[in-house]
């Protein structure tokens, strides 16, 4: 037997062995599976290439979509793109970086995520809702959408088979973006809360003939993508870079919380909101609650990982960025991060605590006389708890702090069927026991909670929601479970939708739906994906149909 037939013949057999981990009825499952036994899919693959189905599994520097309800993107794209004016990069960048000027760019940058809200309220907007999926780009979003219609494959553009791709109920537009950092490599100190090597080692920039003028674009050398191509190594961005950007409107190092290059804080625009106009402010998210996405929307910080400061920013404890005057605190927090505890963590500095990762014991009893704190509880399902304490705090007119997940730091991860035992892609499965999905809430869950608190205000209300499992799917190359986090944020997109169709104001609403930066699928067979139709009724009456 030659090695090619026996290892074509122990994958089979291993298929064989553990067929029960692949349920009929399931393709994505079943694709998932296949390829990773070979390595190789002709439907897609991870990475540059083609021949492996697994060849890179970090970000990518490729232009992500935007979708926006109740405000257009005329202003930043086409002739308008920052990216056709040099003088527009150079401000924006602090020189033309190399490549980049084009002068027939359609994209924007990411910065202008943050214009975008400045125009809404400039509008008199009153709600502004900013939906992440982080890691999310168009090509994953083309999987999901193509798996959820049931096999409607398209080509370019907009795009359609999801919520958020398909919803009609107000003026809608769609673009994409670059996400840059300004650069990578920047040295920083956690203690003393300085940069001490500004401008990094590697200069961002993004050059479209190398990476491709469209989402959709084949790159002519994905090398470039992925910052390894000789020449122009073009970092791509980090959550933490991404995430400032969008909330501050700056180009910043990767792994800067809200600080320039050079370490001077940005107040996001969430804290201008608190503090000028009188806004409720509030985030919720899949992940812990002080990742680099849900950080962005309050704290400062040199560096991305000093977790437990970050969380003191964002509940309005003193941290070592804010050590006299701390901030006032985000007004509805929700998020993940419940029950990972650590003896040490070097990377949060000196004063890290130990015991949870993100929120210390003391911290959290701290909490109590301005939130309405609700935790994950043995025996409780999760969803039931957060609602509760949601209408407590509506009621009692507190803030809310909702902290759940499991050890794996996430909510549970739901795959592309709605289940949730997830196979294994580049690393172990994660397993979850009943009480994992009995006592957390779902991202959906926590967004209603969130609206049901800040909805009080008048004044009006700034929200982030983060699907941010999407971005742990697709470092693990795991199709499956990044269809399932992106279903689970377009249900939290729908909830929102909901809100305002039921409070009748999208005259007064924005909703801004984007990705921090996207991955390196490639998806060459979109029909292999589709969903399974429902078998149609049978019926009882014994008549012919």
């Amino acid at each position: 037997m030659t090695p090619q037939r026996l290892a074509l013949t122990t994958a089979i057999c291993l298929c064989l062995a553990f067929g029960e981990q692949v349920r009929a009825g399931d393709p994505i499952r079943e694709l998932h599976k296949q390829a990773f036994d070979f390595n190789q899919a002709n439907w897609g693959h991870w990475g540059p290439r083609p021949d492996l189905y697994s060849s890179w599994r970090s970000h990518t520097n490729r232009l992500v979509p935007v979708y926006t309800f109740g405000i257009s993107l005329k202003s930043y794209r086409g002739s308008r793109s920052i990216y056709r004016q040099q003088r527009s990069l150079q401000a924006l960048y602090g020189r033309v970086p190399k490549g980049t000027l084009n002068p027939t760019a359609n994209y924007f940058d990411q910065t202008q995520i943050f214009n975008l809200q400045t125009e809404a309220l400039r509008q008199g907007k009153k709600y502004i809702f900013l939906i992440i999926f982080d890691g999310l780009d168009w090509n994953v979003t083309r999987a999901a959408a193509t798996y959820q219609s049931g096999g409607d494959v398209y080509l370019e553009g907009r795009g359609r088979g999801l919520s958020f791709q398909d919803y009609r109920g107000v003026q809608t537009d769609f673009g994409y973006m670059v996400t840059a950092p300004h650069n990578s490599g920047t040295v920083t100190d956690a203690n003393l809360q300085t940069v001490q090597m500004a401008g990094g080692i590697r200069p961002g920039g993004f050059n479209p003939l190398l990476g491709g003028s469209t989402p959709w674009s084949r790159p002519l050398n994905p090398a470039y993508l992925t910052g390894t191509l000789a020449g122009w190594e073009h970092p791509y961005t980090d959550s933490a870079a991404a995430a400032s950007a969008m909330n501050s409107g700056i180009k910043t190092y990767n792994a800067a919380i809200n600080v320039t290059v050079t370490g001077t804080h940005v107040a996001p625009l969430s804290r201008q909101l608190q503090s000028q106009s009188g806004f409720s402010v509030g985030a919720v998210t899949s992940v812990p609650i002080s990742h680099a996405t849900p950080a962005c929307v309050y704290a400062n910080n040199v560096t991305r990982v000093d977790y437990q400061d970050l969380t003191r920013d964002m509940l309005g404890l003193p941290s070592i960025s804010h050590p006299s005057q701390p901030l006032s605190g985000l007004d509805v927090l929700i998020g993940s991060g419940w029950g990972v505890n650590f003896a040490t963590d070097p990377g949060q500095g000196e004063n890290f605590v130990p015991g949870n990762r993100f929120l210390t014991a003391r911290d959290q009893k701290r909490l109590t006389s301005r939130y309405k704190v609700v935790t994950r509880q043995a025996g409780v399902r999760g969803s039931v708890s957060l609602a509760k304490a949601a209408a407590e705090a509506s009621h009692d007119n507190k803030r809310l702090f909702g902290f759940f997940g499991t050890r794996d730091s996430h909510l549970p991860f739901q795959t592309a069927d709605g289940e949730f035992d997830p196979l294994g892609g580049l690393k172990d499965p994660e397993v979850y026991t009943p009480a994992d999905i009995l006592e957390n809430p779902s991202l959906a869950d926590m967004t209603g909670a969130a609206l049901r608190v800040l909805e009080r205000n008048p004044r009006g209300f700034w929200l982030m929601v983060e699907s941010g499992d999407v971005d742990w799917a697709n470092h693990d190359n795991n199709l499956d479970n990044s269809i399932g986090a992106i279903l689970s944020g377009a249900a939290a997109f729908d909830t929102v939708t909901q809100w305002i169709e039921a409070n009748s104001c999208w005259d007064e609403s924005v909703v801004i739906v984007a990705a921090d930066h996207g991955h390196l699928f490639y998806l060459r067979q979109p029909e292999k994906l589709r969903k399974p139709r429902p078998e149609p009724p049978v019926p009882t009456d014994g008549l012919p149909r």
